[in-house]
């Protein structure tokens, strides 16, 4: 966006030979499987502005979807299935459930453009937000006053479709019974149900491939290898960034750091002159939790006791609600699960480019403690076992379909992407704690920081964690504005 402004742009990219960070992909496990990084996933296509203004689609990335977007089946037998058709949906919510999805998704298709707006643009979101009626606004405020498990006990009474939101909610670090962490889950809900847990032909690294096309076409540059270490400081204005091998670049315009905050603000502005309690906000900043990630290469598709979990974009393992807190409760006490929750992918049900003929991938992660007194080297293998008998539990026989698996720990994600410190996908952790004005810190929500001409664009900005693009894009209108102004 800066670049199509007329800007002379340059980006400084850390990985020594591709752009992209989490969003990419590779060979990771066998030649011709092709595993991605980081995200896998992407509802927000097709309602985020920023992917609107660029044109993703017109840059090269062609969109596939699985006839179901989310499956959460159980043990017991039972499954509930969100599909872009809210009748499927109720059908297998079945009776008074499905009739109260389908109520649910009636008003949320009505107001879900002017809801998206309010959701991923800049703070404050009065505009979007006078678009909604005060019933409306009411009515999305029950949502985010609740917790996951709270809502869904309300809206619905079997269990199977009682555990949907909880589940959806783990995605990140918001457990079934915390403050406000309804508004999660039912987001990913709704997504699915309206764009659908799309995904790029060929791995997610066509996202990045687009956007580089998009950069260079408007004149922007990047450079692989460029480690930014220091912004220095001139007068209290930046003049020029310093990276790892000691280069020194020169600057005439803002910054945007697509970084972690707590790196921001302790390194790479380590001679600005912050206040007290922004620096005592970065000492205590929240992560979220860690994450623990396998992909698979298999001989052929995962062999599903349910049947809609074999045509389904993502699969969710959690037995129950009761099963979700538990899971929760072990994570925060720094315990490895002994029954993980799991998101899992099944890409190449619909795009054949990423395994051979006949064979096809897996992606799944669950979420752990960052670290663990005896090192992760100690315990990869054996977690990695626990999370394949917990799809075995699912889907018998599927060990005797894997032909190679790449484990990645917390650690593994942090040397992918330094922003995943920790192994945390979020920005930090989603607590309300750090959302909306307090993300990342109060008052600096709108992306400028404490030294002018300097942005934080990154998921540690408002509206956070999702491929959404919306940190970027939001931070690139406020630097223009800035300019504009005379900033």
């Amino acid at each position: 966006m800066l670049a199509r402004s007329g800007r002379k742009v340059l980006v400084l990219e850390r990985h020594p030979t591709r752009a992209g960070g989490a969003v990419a992909s590779e060979e990771a496990t066998l030649p011709g499987f092709v595993h991605d990084v980081g995200a896998a996933f992407f509802p927000f296509s097709r309602v985020s502005p920023a992917f609107a203004a660029l044109d993703l689609e017109g840059a090269g990335v062609e969109w596939a979807k699985a006839p179901l977007q989310s499956c959460h089946p159980a043990p017991d037998g039972t499954a509930a299935t969100l599909s872009t058709d809210d009748d499927e949906t109720a059908d297998s919510f079945g009776g008074a459930d499905g009739d109260a999805w389908r109520r649910q998704m009636a008003w949320h298709r009505r107001v879900e453009p002017r809801l998206i707006d309010a959701l991923l643009g800049p703070l404050p979101a009065l505009r979007p937000l006078m678009r909604l009626l005060p019933v409306d606004l009411l009515r999305f405020a029950a949502v985010a006053l609740s917790s996951a498990a709270g809502f869904a006990a309300r809206r619905f009474r079997s269990e199977a479709a009682r555990r949907v939101l909880p589940g959806l909610g783990l995605h990140a670090d918001v457990g079934p019974d915390d403050r406000f962490g309804a508004a999660l889950g039912y987001m990913l809900a709704t997504s699915a149900a309206t764009t659908g847990n799309v995904v790029p032909v060929g791995g997610a690294g066509a996202i990045t491939a687009a956007l580089l096309r998009r950069l260079t076409d408007a004149g922007g540059e990047v450079r692989l290898g460029a480690e930014a270490r220091r912004i220095l400081l001139r007068d209290g204005r930046p003049v020029a960034v310093r990276l790892a091998d000691g280069e020194e670049i020169p600057v005439r315009g803002p910054i945007l750091a697509d970084t972690d905050a707590v790196f921001l603000y302790q390194q790479l502005l380590v001679d600005a002159r912050l206040s007290g309690r922004v620096r005592r906000r970065m000492d205590r900043f929240r992560r979220g939790w860690g994450t623990f990630k396998v992909d698979w290469a298999l001989s052929g598709p995962v062999p599903w006791s349910h049947p809609d979990a074999a045509r389904s974009a993502v699969v969710h393992a959690g037995d129950s609600v009761d099963d979700l807190r538990r899971f929760t409760a072990q994570v925060r006490a720094g315990d490895l699960p002994d029954h993980p929750y799991l998101v899992i992918g099944q890409q190449s049900l619909v795009d054949a480019s990423r395994a051979p003929p006949g064979c096809h991938t897996l992606w799944a992660y669950s979420h752990v403690p960052s670290h663990l007194p005896e090192g992760w080297p100690a315990r990869r293998e054996a977690f990695a076992d626990r999370v394949e008998a917990r799809i075995e539990g699912l889907a018998p026989g599927f060990r005797e379909r894997i032909r190679a698996r790449r484990i990645v720990t917390p650690p593994d994600l942090e040397a992918f992407d330094p922003n995943l410190v920790g192994g945390d996908l979020g920005g930090g952790t989603n607590a309300w704690t750090n959302q909306l004005v307090f993300r990342p810190v109060f008052p600096y929500f709108r992306y400028a920081t404490p030294v002018p001409g300097v942005y934080l664009c990154s998921s540690y900005a408002h509206p956070g964690g999702g491929v959404h693009g919306m940190c970027g894009f939001n931070a690139a209108h406020a630097a223009l504005r800035a300019r504009r102004g005379g900033a």
